[in-house]
This record gives structure tokens, sequence and C-alpha cells, in this order.
């Protein structure tokens, strides 16, 4: 109650203001007819004035903040590739017997519309990830994400990143990744129940990066072209991709 008193206080101040405008208004003139006329009419604005205001107004200042948020957003997503992600991709599509053919797919170039990124990303959707248990580091796998520990706990602090469903759900299943083989003392002797509940994990996460990473893509193909054509250099989905140019 304390915390709205001041607010209390204010709308009673402007109630006895408005209402000592009129009486000086009735005081000189004398004409009630006139104040009534006027106030009924102000009233039947009001509605429409809080539809415009709410509906209209805020909602485009609402999308605008949005769209600066997701800007600012796209910052953090772009550290996470740098730094977890593409090595993870890489990491992963190993791991995958079919990732010639997704390597094939997600081969970005700087003539890819949205319409094509749109396709690839339907495709990847659509597409059932296999990981191949007989393939999969998992020491490896748990010894890069165990050092990139602190970094994923960092993002997850980022109370801004509520604004962005996906990348979140992304950084919990690839935190949760991590904390599945970090806590497992002697991951050698996983059996086969506990090694397919981690493949399941794995996939999660391989998932989830590859639609953020098409999405990231994308945004940097219509914002930035200059590091667009850094990340297609340095693809990785491509094993003969360089960072020099030609």
């Amino acid at each position: 109650m304390k915390r709205h008193r001041w607010q209390i206080i204010f709308g009673f101040t402007l109630v006895i203001l408005s209402a000592a405008i009129y009486a000086v208004h009735y005081f000189f003139f004398r004409d009630a007819h006139h104040i009534f006329i006027y106030l009924v009419g102000d009233i039947a604005f009001v509605p429409i004035e809080v539809l415009f205001v709410t509906l209209i107004i805020h909602r485009m200042l609402r999308v605008r903040e949005q769209r600066a948020m997701l800007k600012k957003l796209n910052m953090v997503i772009g550290a996470f590739f740098s730094e977890v992600g593409q090595d993870l991709l890489k990491l992963f599509v190993r791991y995958d017997p079919k990732g010639d053919e997704l390597r094939n797919l997600l081969l970005a170039s700087r003539e890819w519309s949205p319409g094509d990124f749109l396709l690839v990303k339907d495709r990847v959707m659509s597409r059932n990830i296999v990981i191949d248990p007989e393939n999969t580091g998992l020491e490896e796998l748990r010894g890069f994400l165990n050092g990139k520990r602190g970094f994923l706990l960092g993002l997850l602090q980022n109370p801004n990143l509520l604004e962005h469903e996906s990348f979140t759900e992304l950084l919990w299943a690839v935190f949760h990744l991590t904390e599945e083989l970090v806590l497992r003392t002697n991951i050698k002797k996983t059996g086969s129940t506990d090694l397919d509940h981690l493949m399941g994990d794995i996939r999660r996460a391989y998932g989830l990066v590859i639609i953020e990473w098409l999405q990231y893509m994308e945004h940097l193909k219509e914002d930035y072209p200059y590091l667009f054509s850094l990340a297609v250099r340095t693809n990785p989905f491509d094993p003969e991709a360089s960072v020099q140019v030609g």
C-alpha cells in the first residue's frame, strides 16, 4: 500500500485540480450546460484514447523495443557460436553417421535468400537426427564442455535472454548435456541404458544448435554482410573451410 501511496495522492490531486478548474470556469461564465457538454464529450473520447494509446502506440513501441533487444541478443548469440557453438557443431557432426549429408545441406553461401534459409530449416527440422554411440567421443565432448562451463553459466545469468526463447532453450540443452557428462566420474563404464540417455541429450542439443546457427547466419546475411562473409568462410559444416579469402 505504501508503495502505491504517491500514485493515489497524485490521482486525487489531479481530480481536485480538474474540479477546481471547472469551478473557476463556472464562476466566470455561469454556463453549466457548456461545461457538461464538453465533459461528456471528453469522457466519451477516453475509451478511444485508451485504445489508441495502449493497443496501437504501446504495441508499436513494444515491437521497436523487441527489435532493438533482439539485435543486442544477437551479439550474445554471436559470442556463443564464437566461443562454443562452432566447435560444438564440429564435434556433433563427427558423431553423426549422416554427417556428410548434413554438410552438403548446410554449406551456406552469399547467394542464399530468405527462402533458401527457410527451406534448409524445414529440411533440418524434419530430419531424424542419429548419433552413433560407437563413434561418439564422450570424454572428448565432456572435456570440451567442461572447459566452457563458466562461459555457459555466464550466459544463463543474462536476464535479457528470456526475450529469446529458442536460444534460451538451446543454452539449457547444452548446459544440461554438460552437467550429465561432467557428473559422471567414469564415463568409460557407461551402461547401455545410460548411454541411450546421453545420446538423447546429445541429439537434443545437436538439433537446437543447428537451427539456432541457421537463424544466426540469416541475421548476419541481412544485417551484417561482412560478418556473414567470415561465418561462411569458417562454416563448421565445411571440412575445407578456411578463414582466408579466395
